[in-house]
Protein backbone atom coordinates (compact mmCIF):
# COMPACT_ATOMS: atom_id res chain seq x y z
CA UNK A 1 0.00 0.00 0.00
CA UNK A 2 1.07 3.60 -0.65
CA UNK A 3 0.35 6.65 1.48
CA UNK A 4 -3.25 7.79 1.04
CA UNK A 5 -2.29 10.92 -0.88
CA UNK A 6 -0.46 8.75 -3.44
CA UNK A 7 -3.22 6.18 -3.96
CA UNK A 8 -4.34 6.12 -7.58
CA UNK A 9 -7.98 6.81 -8.27
CA UNK A 10 -9.62 5.62 -11.47
CA UNK A 11 -13.33 5.97 -12.05
CA UNK A 12 -14.77 2.43 -12.08
CA UNK A 13 -16.13 1.09 -15.35
CA UNK A 14 -19.63 0.41 -14.06
CA UNK A 15 -20.61 -1.62 -17.12
CA UNK A 16 -17.69 -3.96 -16.44
CA UNK A 17 -18.51 -4.11 -12.73
CA UNK A 18 -22.15 -4.92 -13.43
CA UNK A 19 -21.15 -7.56 -15.98
CA UNK A 20 -18.85 -9.21 -13.44
CA UNK A 21 -21.55 -9.28 -10.76
CA UNK A 22 -24.04 -10.69 -13.29
CA UNK A 23 -21.52 -13.43 -14.15
CA UNK A 24 -21.11 -14.19 -10.43
CA UNK A 25 -24.88 -14.35 -10.11
CA UNK A 26 -25.02 -16.89 -12.92
CA UNK A 27 -22.29 -18.81 -11.10
CA UNK A 28 -24.46 -18.89 -7.99
CA UNK A 29 -27.39 -20.23 -10.00
CA UNK A 30 -25.43 -22.93 -11.83
CA UNK A 31 -23.19 -24.06 -8.95
CA UNK A 32 -22.96 -27.85 -8.76
CA UNK A 33 -21.60 -27.76 -5.20
CA UNK A 34 -21.43 -25.43 -2.23
CA UNK A 35 -17.74 -24.84 -3.00
CA UNK A 36 -18.63 -23.50 -6.46
CA UNK A 37 -21.43 -21.43 -4.92
CA UNK A 38 -19.04 -19.94 -2.37
CA UNK A 39 -16.39 -19.18 -5.00
CA UNK A 40 -18.92 -17.23 -7.08
CA UNK A 41 -20.01 -15.29 -3.99
CA UNK A 42 -16.43 -14.48 -3.00
CA UNK A 43 -15.71 -13.18 -6.50
CA UNK A 44 -18.64 -10.80 -6.07
CA UNK A 45 -17.20 -9.79 -2.68
CA UNK A 46 -13.88 -8.95 -4.36
CA UNK A 47 -15.64 -6.91 -7.06
CA UNK A 48 -17.55 -5.05 -4.36
CA UNK A 49 -14.33 -4.41 -2.40
CA UNK A 50 -12.72 -2.83 -5.45
CA UNK A 51 -15.77 -0.69 -6.22
CA UNK A 52 -16.23 0.41 -2.60
CA UNK A 53 -12.58 1.34 -2.27
CA UNK A 54 -12.73 3.57 -5.33
CA UNK A 55 -15.95 5.13 -4.03
CA UNK A 56 -14.38 5.83 -0.64
CA UNK A 57 -11.26 7.41 -2.11
CA UNK A 58 -13.48 9.76 -4.12
CA UNK A 59 -15.65 10.43 -1.07
CA UNK A 60 -12.70 11.28 1.17
CA UNK A 61 -11.10 13.57 -1.37
CA UNK A 62 -14.42 15.26 -2.06
CA UNK A 63 -14.99 15.97 1.65
CA UNK A 64 -11.42 17.25 2.06
CA UNK A 65 -12.23 19.93 -0.50
CA UNK A 66 -15.86 20.20 -1.52
CA UNK A 67 -14.88 22.98 -3.93
CA UNK A 68 -12.71 20.60 -5.97
CA UNK A 69 -14.70 20.17 -9.18
CA UNK A 70 -13.04 16.88 -10.17
CA UNK A 71 -14.00 14.97 -7.03
CA UNK A 72 -17.37 16.73 -6.88
CA UNK A 73 -18.04 15.18 -10.29
CA UNK A 74 -16.84 11.77 -9.05
CA UNK A 75 -19.16 12.04 -6.06
CA UNK A 76 -22.04 12.83 -8.42
CA UNK A 77 -21.04 9.84 -10.56
CA UNK A 78 -21.36 7.45 -7.62
CA UNK A 79 -24.60 9.08 -6.49
CA UNK A 80 -26.04 8.30 -9.92
CA UNK A 81 -24.59 4.80 -10.32
CA UNK A 82 -24.89 3.14 -6.92
CA UNK A 83 -28.71 2.91 -6.81
CA UNK A 84 -28.59 0.91 -10.05
CA UNK A 85 -25.89 -1.30 -8.56
CA UNK A 86 -28.07 -1.88 -5.49
CA UNK A 87 -30.85 -3.19 -7.74
CA UNK A 88 -28.46 -5.80 -9.12
CA UNK A 89 -27.31 -6.76 -5.62
CA UNK A 90 -30.96 -7.19 -4.64
CA UNK A 91 -31.36 -9.63 -7.55
CA UNK A 92 -28.26 -11.52 -6.49
CA UNK A 93 -29.56 -11.62 -2.92
CA UNK A 94 -32.74 -13.23 -4.14
CA UNK A 95 -30.67 -15.96 -5.79
CA UNK A 96 -28.84 -16.65 -2.50
CA UNK A 97 -32.02 -16.61 -0.42
CA UNK A 98 -33.68 -19.13 -2.74
CA UNK A 99 -30.61 -21.32 -3.25
CA UNK A 100 -30.36 -24.93 -2.10
CA UNK A 101 -27.01 -23.86 -0.58
CA UNK A 102 -28.56 -21.18 1.62
CA UNK A 103 -28.23 -23.27 4.80
CA UNK A 104 -24.52 -23.97 4.25
CA UNK A 105 -23.97 -20.33 3.29
CA UNK A 106 -25.64 -19.15 6.50
CA UNK A 107 -23.63 -21.61 8.60
CA UNK A 108 -20.38 -20.19 7.18
CA UNK A 109 -21.17 -16.47 6.92
CA UNK A 110 -23.78 -16.10 9.67
CA UNK A 111 -27.41 -15.12 9.96
CA UNK A 112 -26.63 -11.38 9.78
CA UNK A 113 -25.63 -11.68 6.11
CA UNK A 114 -28.96 -13.37 5.43
CA UNK A 115 -30.82 -10.61 7.30
CA UNK A 116 -28.96 -7.98 5.27
CA UNK A 117 -29.91 -9.70 2.03
CA UNK A 118 -33.54 -9.88 3.15
CA UNK A 119 -33.47 -6.16 3.96
CA UNK A 120 -32.18 -5.35 0.49
CA UNK A 121 -35.19 -7.15 -0.98
CA UNK A 122 -37.40 -4.59 0.74
CA UNK A 123 -35.27 -1.50 0.14
CA UNK A 124 -34.02 -1.77 -3.43
CA UNK A 125 -36.41 -1.14 -6.30
CA UNK A 126 -36.39 0.42 -9.75
CA UNK A 127 -39.25 2.58 -8.48
CA UNK A 128 -36.93 4.55 -6.18
CA UNK A 129 -33.65 4.65 -8.14
CA UNK A 130 -34.15 8.24 -9.29
CA UNK A 131 -35.27 9.22 -5.79
CA UNK A 132 -32.11 7.71 -4.27
CA UNK A 133 -29.96 9.72 -6.67
CA UNK A 134 -31.81 12.90 -5.75
CA UNK A 135 -31.55 12.10 -2.03
CA UNK A 136 -27.77 11.74 -2.26
CA UNK A 137 -27.50 14.97 -4.24
CA UNK A 138 -29.59 16.87 -1.67
CA UNK A 139 -27.52 15.53 1.22
CA UNK A 140 -24.37 16.59 -0.60
CA UNK A 141 -25.88 20.03 -1.23
CA UNK A 142 -26.44 20.43 2.53
CA UNK A 143 -22.79 19.57 3.23
CA UNK A 144 -21.57 21.91 0.52
CA UNK A 145 -23.82 24.76 1.72
CA UNK A 146 -22.49 24.54 5.28
CA UNK A 147 -18.87 24.01 4.19
CA UNK A 148 -18.97 27.17 2.05
CA UNK A 149 -20.63 29.33 4.72
CA UNK A 150 -18.48 31.90 6.51
CA UNK A 151 -19.08 34.89 8.75
CA UNK A 152 -16.89 37.84 9.60
CA UNK A 153 -15.73 37.73 13.21
CA UNK A 154 -13.46 40.49 14.43
CA UNK A 155 -11.86 40.92 11.05
CA UNK A 156 -11.47 37.19 10.38
CA UNK A 157 -13.55 35.18 7.92
CA UNK A 158 -14.61 32.16 9.98
CA UNK A 159 -16.35 28.89 9.16
CA UNK A 160 -18.41 27.13 11.81
CA UNK A 161 -15.30 25.31 13.05
CA UNK A 162 -13.24 28.48 12.99
CA UNK A 163 -15.63 30.00 15.53
CA UNK A 164 -15.51 27.16 18.04
CA UNK A 165 -12.27 28.22 19.70
CA UNK A 166 -13.78 31.66 20.35
CA UNK A 167 -16.93 30.07 21.71
CA UNK A 168 -14.73 28.49 24.40
CA UNK A 169 -12.96 31.74 25.33
CA UNK A 170 -12.51 32.57 29.01
CA UNK A 171 -13.85 36.03 28.21
CA UNK A 172 -17.65 35.85 28.39
CA UNK A 173 -18.20 38.72 25.97
CA UNK A 174 -16.00 36.99 23.39
CA UNK A 175 -17.96 33.77 23.87
CA UNK A 176 -21.22 35.63 23.45
CA UNK A 177 -20.01 37.47 20.34
CA UNK A 178 -18.77 34.21 18.79
CA UNK A 179 -22.06 32.53 19.65
CA UNK A 180 -23.98 35.36 17.99
CA UNK A 181 -21.76 35.10 14.90
CA UNK A 182 -22.29 31.33 14.81
CA UNK A 183 -26.07 31.79 15.02
CA UNK A 184 -25.91 34.51 12.35
CA UNK A 185 -24.00 32.17 10.03
CA UNK A 186 -26.72 29.52 10.28
CA UNK A 187 -29.50 32.08 10.07
CA UNK A 188 -27.99 33.36 6.81
CA UNK A 189 -28.21 29.92 5.20
CA UNK A 190 -31.37 28.80 7.04
CA UNK A 191 -33.72 29.38 4.05
CA UNK A 192 -31.56 27.11 1.92
CA UNK A 193 -31.26 24.51 4.68
CA UNK A 194 -35.03 24.56 5.27
CA UNK A 195 -35.59 24.07 1.55
CA UNK A 196 -33.14 21.16 1.36
CA UNK A 197 -34.64 19.43 4.38
CA UNK A 198 -38.21 19.90 3.18
CA UNK A 199 -37.24 18.20 -0.07
CA UNK A 200 -35.41 15.40 1.76
CA UNK A 201 -38.32 14.69 4.11
CA UNK A 202 -40.86 14.69 1.28
CA UNK A 203 -38.61 12.53 -0.88
CA UNK A 204 -37.97 9.98 1.85
CA UNK A 205 -41.64 9.79 2.78
CA UNK A 206 -42.47 9.21 -0.89
CA UNK A 207 -39.85 6.49 -1.24
CA UNK A 208 -41.26 4.70 1.81
CA UNK A 209 -44.75 4.69 0.27
CA UNK A 210 -43.43 3.37 -3.04
CA UNK A 211 -41.69 0.53 -1.22
CA UNK A 212 -44.78 -0.39 0.81
CA UNK A 213 -43.84 1.05 4.21
CA UNK A 214 -46.36 2.92 6.35
CA UNK A 215 -43.91 5.79 6.75
CA UNK A 216 -40.20 6.51 6.43
CA UNK A 217 -39.63 5.49 10.07
CA UNK A 218 -39.66 1.68 9.57
CA UNK A 219 -37.83 2.12 6.28
CA UNK A 220 -35.18 4.25 8.00
CA UNK A 221 -34.79 1.62 10.72
CA UNK A 222 -34.32 -1.12 8.13
CA UNK A 223 -31.71 0.96 6.30
CA UNK A 224 -29.83 1.23 9.59
CA UNK A 225 -30.13 -2.57 10.04
CA UNK A 226 -32.15 -2.23 13.21
CA UNK A 227 -33.44 -5.79 13.18
CA UNK A 228 -33.73 -6.25 16.94
CA UNK A 229 -36.02 -3.38 17.92
CA UNK A 230 -38.64 -0.90 16.72
CA UNK A 231 -39.42 2.78 17.21
CA UNK A 232 -41.75 1.78 20.06
CA UNK A 233 -38.91 -0.04 21.84
CA UNK A 234 -36.70 3.03 21.57
CA UNK A 235 -39.25 5.07 23.50
CA UNK A 236 -38.24 3.04 26.58
CA UNK A 237 -34.68 4.34 26.25
CA UNK A 238 -35.78 7.93 25.74
CA UNK A 239 -37.98 7.67 28.84
CA UNK A 240 -34.99 6.50 30.89
CA UNK A 241 -32.92 9.41 29.61
CA UNK A 242 -35.61 11.85 30.73
CA UNK A 243 -35.93 10.21 34.15
CA UNK A 244 -32.29 9.36 34.96
CA UNK A 245 -29.92 11.44 32.85
CA UNK A 246 -31.70 14.79 32.42
CA UNK A 247 -31.92 15.40 36.21
CA UNK A 248 -28.24 14.45 36.59
CA UNK A 249 -27.32 16.88 33.82
CA UNK A 250 -29.32 19.67 35.45
CA UNK A 251 -27.16 19.23 38.55
CA UNK A 252 -23.97 19.23 36.48
CA UNK A 253 -24.93 22.38 34.59
CA UNK A 254 -25.87 24.14 37.81
CA UNK A 255 -22.50 23.12 39.26
CA UNK A 256 -20.90 24.58 36.13
CA UNK A 257 -22.85 27.83 36.60
CA UNK A 258 -21.57 28.12 40.14
CA UNK A 259 -17.98 27.40 39.07
CA UNK A 260 -18.21 30.16 36.47
CA UNK A 261 -19.60 32.55 39.08
CA UNK A 262 -22.60 33.64 37.01
CA UNK A 263 -26.26 34.09 37.89
CA UNK A 264 -27.68 32.55 34.72
CA UNK A 265 -26.10 29.92 32.46
CA UNK A 266 -26.59 30.83 28.80
CA UNK A 267 -25.88 28.65 25.79
CA UNK A 268 -22.50 30.29 25.23
CA UNK A 269 -21.50 29.32 28.78
CA UNK A 270 -22.27 25.63 28.34
CA UNK A 271 -19.04 24.93 26.44
CA UNK A 272 -16.65 26.20 29.13
CA UNK A 273 -16.16 24.34 32.40
CA UNK A 274 -14.25 26.83 34.55
CA UNK A 275 -13.21 30.52 34.66
CA UNK A 276 -9.67 29.44 33.75
CA UNK A 277 -10.98 27.93 30.53
CA UNK A 278 -11.06 24.45 29.07
CA UNK A 279 -7.89 22.40 28.70
CA UNK A 280 -6.38 22.87 25.24
CA UNK A 281 -3.85 20.68 23.45
CA UNK A 282 -0.24 21.63 24.08
CA UNK A 283 1.04 20.75 20.61
CA UNK A 284 0.28 20.97 16.92
CA UNK A 285 -1.02 18.26 14.61
CA UNK A 286 2.31 16.44 14.21
CA UNK A 287 3.02 16.58 17.94
CA UNK A 288 -0.39 15.11 18.78
CA UNK A 289 -0.14 12.33 16.21
CA UNK A 290 3.31 11.47 17.58
CA UNK A 291 2.02 11.37 21.16
CA UNK A 292 -0.98 9.31 20.04
CA UNK A 293 1.41 6.80 18.47
CA UNK A 294 3.30 6.48 21.77
CA UNK A 295 0.00 6.16 23.65
CA UNK A 296 -1.40 3.38 21.50
CA UNK A 297 1.88 1.44 21.65
CA UNK A 298 1.71 1.55 25.45
CA UNK A 299 -2.02 0.79 25.68
CA UNK A 300 -1.68 -2.66 24.07
CA UNK A 301 0.26 -4.52 21.38
CA UNK A 302 -2.91 -4.59 19.26
CA UNK A 303 -3.53 -0.85 19.41
CA UNK A 304 0.16 -0.12 18.83
CA UNK A 305 0.21 -2.18 15.64
CA UNK A 306 -2.93 -0.41 14.46
CA UNK A 307 -1.71 3.15 14.98
CA UNK A 308 1.73 2.44 13.51
CA UNK A 309 -0.11 1.36 10.35
CA UNK A 310 -2.15 4.57 10.33
CA UNK A 311 0.98 6.71 10.63
CA UNK A 312 2.98 4.72 8.10
CA UNK A 313 0.39 5.28 5.38
CA UNK A 314 -0.74 8.74 6.54
CA UNK A 315 -4.37 7.69 6.88
CA UNK A 316 -5.56 11.02 8.30
CA UNK A 317 -6.78 14.42 7.18
CA UNK A 318 -7.11 16.35 10.40
CA UNK A 319 -6.78 20.10 9.93
CA UNK A 320 -9.53 22.60 9.05
CA UNK A 321 -9.22 24.34 5.69
CA UNK A 322 -11.36 26.25 3.24
CA UNK A 323 -13.98 24.15 1.49
CA UNK A 324 -13.59 21.17 3.82
CA UNK A 325 -16.74 19.41 4.96
CA UNK A 326 -17.65 20.02 8.60
CA UNK A 327 -17.41 17.31 11.23
CA UNK A 328 -15.36 14.20 11.54
CA UNK A 329 -15.69 10.59 10.50
CA UNK A 330 -13.87 7.32 10.09
CA UNK A 331 -14.27 5.23 6.96
CA UNK A 332 -12.39 2.34 5.42
CA UNK A 333 -10.62 1.32 2.25
CA UNK A 334 -11.41 -2.40 2.18
CA UNK A 335 -9.00 -3.25 -0.64
CA UNK A 336 -6.13 -2.23 1.65
CA UNK A 337 -7.72 -3.26 5.00
CA UNK A 338 -7.11 0.38 5.90
CA UNK A 339 -9.18 2.80 7.99
CA UNK A 340 -9.14 6.54 7.30
CA UNK A 341 -9.77 9.34 9.81
CA UNK A 342 -11.18 12.72 8.75
CA UNK A 343 -11.52 15.70 11.08
CA UNK A 344 -11.38 19.47 11.49
CA UNK A 345 -8.81 20.43 14.14
CA UNK A 346 -9.64 23.78 15.73
CA UNK A 347 -7.26 24.12 18.67
CA UNK A 348 -9.69 22.81 21.29
CA UNK A 349 -9.87 19.59 23.30
CA UNK A 350 -12.05 18.22 20.47
CA UNK A 351 -8.82 17.68 18.51
CA UNK A 352 -7.68 15.10 21.06
CA UNK A 353 -11.15 13.56 21.14
CA UNK A 354 -10.75 12.86 17.42
CA UNK A 355 -7.53 10.95 18.05
CA UNK A 356 -9.40 8.77 20.50
CA UNK A 357 -13.01 8.60 19.23
CA UNK A 358 -12.37 8.19 15.50
CA UNK A 359 -9.33 6.08 16.28
CA UNK A 360 -11.65 3.78 18.24
CA UNK A 361 -13.69 3.25 15.09
CA UNK A 362 -10.55 2.75 13.06
CA UNK A 363 -9.08 0.27 15.56
CA UNK A 364 -12.28 -1.77 15.59
CA UNK A 365 -12.41 -1.93 11.79
CA UNK A 366 -8.69 -2.74 11.53
CA UNK A 367 -9.13 -5.51 14.11
CA UNK A 368 -12.29 -7.06 12.67
CA UNK A 369 -10.70 -7.20 9.21
CA UNK A 370 -8.22 -9.75 10.60
CA UNK A 371 -10.93 -12.09 11.84
CA UNK A 372 -14.01 -11.69 9.64
CA UNK A 373 -14.51 -13.30 6.23
CA UNK A 374 -15.86 -10.24 4.37
CA UNK A 375 -15.94 -6.45 4.85
CA UNK A 376 -19.68 -6.69 5.45
CA UNK A 377 -18.96 -8.66 8.63
CA UNK A 378 -16.34 -6.17 9.85
CA UNK A 379 -18.78 -3.41 10.79
CA UNK A 380 -21.81 -3.70 13.03
CA UNK A 381 -24.67 -1.25 13.43
CA UNK A 382 -23.73 2.12 14.83
CA UNK A 383 -25.18 1.36 18.29
CA UNK A 384 -22.24 -1.07 18.59
CA UNK A 385 -19.71 0.81 16.46
CA UNK A 386 -20.01 3.86 18.69
CA UNK A 387 -19.24 1.72 21.75
CA UNK A 388 -15.87 1.01 20.11
CA UNK A 389 -15.16 4.72 19.66
CA UNK A 390 -16.58 6.10 22.90
CA UNK A 391 -14.86 3.42 24.95
CA UNK A 392 -11.53 4.27 23.33
CA UNK A 393 -11.95 7.86 24.53
CA UNK A 394 -12.05 6.43 28.07
CA UNK A 395 -9.31 3.83 27.58
CA UNK A 396 -6.87 6.64 26.79
CA UNK A 397 -7.45 8.67 29.99
CA UNK A 398 -4.10 7.62 31.56
CA UNK A 399 -2.17 9.29 28.72
CA UNK A 400 -3.86 12.69 28.74
CA UNK A 401 -0.82 14.37 30.36
CA UNK A 402 0.86 13.96 26.96
CA UNK A 403 -1.79 16.17 25.38
CA UNK A 404 -2.83 18.55 28.17
CA UNK A 405 0.11 18.69 30.57
CA UNK A 406 -0.96 19.81 34.05
CA UNK A 407 -4.55 20.26 32.78
CA UNK A 408 -4.94 16.53 32.18
CA UNK A 409 -6.96 15.83 35.32
CA UNK A 410 -9.31 18.68 34.52
CA UNK A 411 -9.73 17.25 31.02
CA UNK A 412 -10.63 13.82 32.41
CA UNK A 413 -13.22 15.23 34.80
CA UNK A 414 -14.70 17.54 32.17
CA UNK A 415 -14.74 14.83 29.52
CA UNK A 416 -16.54 12.31 31.72
CA UNK A 417 -19.18 14.86 32.69
CA UNK A 418 -19.52 16.13 29.13
CA UNK A 419 -20.06 12.60 27.83
CA UNK A 420 -23.09 12.30 30.09
CA UNK A 421 -24.31 15.86 29.41
CA UNK A 422 -24.46 15.25 25.65
CA UNK A 423 -26.88 12.35 25.89
CA UNK A 424 -30.10 14.39 26.28
CA UNK A 425 -29.25 16.40 23.15
CA UNK A 426 -28.65 13.19 21.19
CA UNK A 427 -32.02 11.83 22.27
CA UNK A 428 -33.68 15.16 21.49
CA UNK A 429 -32.36 14.89 17.92
CA UNK A 430 -33.80 11.39 17.69
CA UNK A 431 -37.28 12.28 18.90
CA UNK A 432 -37.27 15.34 16.62
CA UNK A 433 -36.68 13.12 13.58
CA UNK A 434 -39.44 10.76 14.60
CA UNK A 435 -41.89 13.64 14.89
CA UNK A 436 -40.80 15.06 11.52
CA UNK A 437 -41.31 11.76 9.70
CA UNK A 438 -44.59 11.10 11.51
CA UNK A 439 -45.85 14.32 9.91
CA UNK A 440 -43.71 14.94 6.81
CA UNK A 441 -46.03 17.68 5.54
CA UNK A 442 -44.93 20.06 8.33
CA UNK A 443 -43.68 23.47 7.26
CA UNK A 444 -40.19 24.69 8.13
CA UNK A 445 -41.50 26.90 10.93
CA UNK A 446 -43.62 24.06 12.32
CA UNK A 447 -40.47 21.91 12.45
CA UNK A 448 -38.65 24.66 14.34
CA UNK A 449 -41.51 24.81 16.84
CA UNK A 450 -41.23 21.04 17.38
CA UNK A 451 -37.50 21.37 18.05
CA UNK A 452 -38.08 24.24 20.47
CA UNK A 453 -40.61 22.23 22.50
CA UNK A 454 -38.34 19.17 22.65
CA UNK A 455 -35.44 21.31 23.87
CA UNK A 456 -37.53 22.27 26.89
CA UNK A 457 -38.03 18.59 27.73
CA UNK A 458 -34.52 17.27 27.15
CA UNK A 459 -32.46 20.41 27.84
CA UNK A 460 -34.45 22.45 30.38
CA UNK A 461 -31.29 24.37 31.30
CA UNK A 462 -30.83 25.73 27.75
CA UNK A 463 -31.11 29.55 27.46
CA UNK A 464 -30.26 31.38 24.23
CA UNK A 465 -30.06 34.84 25.84
CA UNK A 466 -32.59 36.40 23.52
CA UNK A 467 -31.22 35.12 20.21
CA UNK A 468 -34.42 35.05 18.17
CA UNK A 469 -33.28 32.57 15.52
CA UNK A 470 -32.32 29.93 18.09
CA UNK A 471 -35.20 30.65 20.46
CA UNK A 472 -37.55 29.92 17.55
CA UNK A 473 -35.95 26.49 17.09
CA UNK A 474 -33.08 26.94 14.63
CA UNK A 475 -30.43 25.01 16.53
CA UNK A 476 -31.19 21.62 14.95
CA UNK A 477 -29.92 22.78 11.53
CA UNK A 478 -26.28 22.34 12.46
CA UNK A 479 -26.60 18.59 13.09
CA UNK A 480 -25.56 17.03 9.81
CA UNK A 481 -26.69 13.53 10.82
CA UNK A 482 -30.31 14.71 10.45
CA UNK A 483 -29.67 15.38 6.77
CA UNK A 484 -27.12 12.73 5.83
CA UNK A 485 -27.92 9.77 8.08
CA UNK A 486 -31.55 9.83 9.28
CA UNK A 487 -32.10 8.23 12.69
CA UNK A 488 -28.34 7.90 13.27
CA UNK A 489 -27.77 10.00 16.36
CA UNK A 490 -29.47 8.22 19.20
CA UNK A 491 -26.90 5.48 18.50
CA UNK A 492 -24.30 7.67 20.21
CA UNK A 493 -26.46 7.94 23.31
CA UNK A 494 -27.13 4.20 23.45
CA UNK A 495 -23.47 3.42 22.88
CA UNK A 496 -22.30 5.90 25.52
CA UNK A 497 -24.00 3.76 28.16
CA UNK A 498 -21.95 0.76 26.96
CA UNK A 499 -18.76 2.84 26.99
CA UNK A 500 -19.48 3.93 30.57
CA UNK A 501 -19.84 0.26 31.50
CA UNK A 502 -16.45 -0.53 29.99
CA UNK A 503 -15.04 2.44 31.95
CA UNK A 504 -16.37 0.96 35.17
CA UNK A 505 -14.92 -2.44 34.27
CA UNK A 506 -11.51 -1.05 33.30
CA UNK A 507 -11.15 0.60 36.70
CA UNK A 508 -11.98 -2.71 38.41
CA UNK A 509 -9.86 -5.03 36.23
CA UNK A 510 -8.03 -3.36 33.35
CA UNK A 511 -6.83 -6.53 31.61
CA UNK A 512 -10.18 -8.32 31.79
CA UNK A 513 -11.97 -5.22 30.51
CA UNK A 514 -9.55 -4.88 27.59
CA UNK A 515 -10.08 -8.56 26.75
CA UNK A 516 -13.85 -8.00 26.58
CA UNK A 517 -13.42 -4.81 24.53
CA UNK A 518 -11.00 -6.49 22.10
CA UNK A 519 -13.41 -9.44 21.80
CA UNK A 520 -16.19 -7.02 20.84
CA UNK A 521 -13.94 -5.37 18.23
CA UNK A 522 -12.95 -8.74 16.74
CA UNK A 523 -16.61 -9.73 16.42
CA UNK A 524 -17.29 -6.79 14.08
CA UNK A 525 -20.80 -7.12 12.70
CA UNK A 526 -20.97 -10.91 12.80
CA UNK A 527 -23.85 -10.89 15.29
CA UNK A 528 -26.95 -8.80 15.93
CA UNK A 529 -27.12 -5.86 18.33
CA UNK A 530 -28.59 -7.75 21.29
CA UNK A 531 -26.20 -10.70 20.85
CA UNK A 532 -23.14 -8.45 20.70
CA UNK A 533 -24.20 -6.69 23.92
CA UNK A 534 -24.61 -10.05 25.62
CA UNK A 535 -21.34 -11.33 24.12
CA UNK A 536 -19.40 -8.45 25.69
CA UNK A 537 -21.32 -8.37 28.98
CA UNK A 538 -23.14 -5.05 28.48
CA UNK A 539 -26.66 -3.96 29.43
CA UNK A 540 -29.47 -3.72 26.89
CA UNK A 541 -30.51 -0.07 27.25
CA UNK A 542 -33.95 -0.75 25.77
CA UNK A 543 -35.00 -2.58 28.94
CA UNK A 544 -36.64 -0.53 31.68
CA UNK A 545 -34.22 0.14 34.53
CA UNK A 546 -31.10 -0.81 32.57
CA UNK A 547 -29.79 2.75 32.16
CA UNK A 548 -29.86 3.50 35.90
CA UNK A 549 -28.11 0.23 36.66
CA UNK A 550 -25.47 0.63 33.95
CA UNK A 551 -24.68 4.22 34.99
CA UNK A 552 -24.55 3.61 38.73
CA UNK A 553 -20.76 3.83 39.11
CA UNK A 554 -20.38 6.81 36.75
CA UNK A 555 -23.15 8.79 38.45
CA UNK A 556 -21.47 8.11 41.78
CA UNK A 557 -18.11 9.29 40.46
CA UNK A 558 -19.70 12.46 39.11
CA UNK A 559 -21.56 12.84 42.41
CA UNK A 560 -24.97 13.25 40.78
Amino acid sequence: MEKFADLAYVRPDMEAVMARVKADMEGLKSAASYEEFKNAYMDYVQADIELTTAQQIAHIRNTINMLDEYYAAEKAFFNAQMPKYEILIKEMGSVILNSPYKKEFEEEFGSIVIRNLEAKQLLASEAVVDDMVKEADLANLYSKTVAAATVDFRGESCSTYGLLKYMQSTDRETRKAAFEAWAALYESIAPKIDEIYSELVSLRAGMAKKLGFDSFIPMGYLKRRRYDYTAEDLKVFRKQVREVIVPACEKLFDRQRQALGIDKLHYYDESISSPEGNPTPIGDRDYMVGKAQEMYRELSPESGEFFDFMVQYDLFDLETKKGKRVGGYCTSLPLYHAPFIFSNFNGTDADVNVLTHEAGHAFAGFTAAKFQKTPELCHSTSEINEIHSMSMELWTYPWMESFFGDKAEQYRKDHLADALMKIPYMVCVDEYQHKVYEKPEMTAMERRAVWSELEKIYMPWRDYDGNEFLEQGGFWMQKQHIFLYPFYYVDYAMAQIGAFEFYTKMKEDHDAAWADYYKLCKAGGSMGYFKLLEYSGLHNVLKEGSVKEALKAVLEELEV
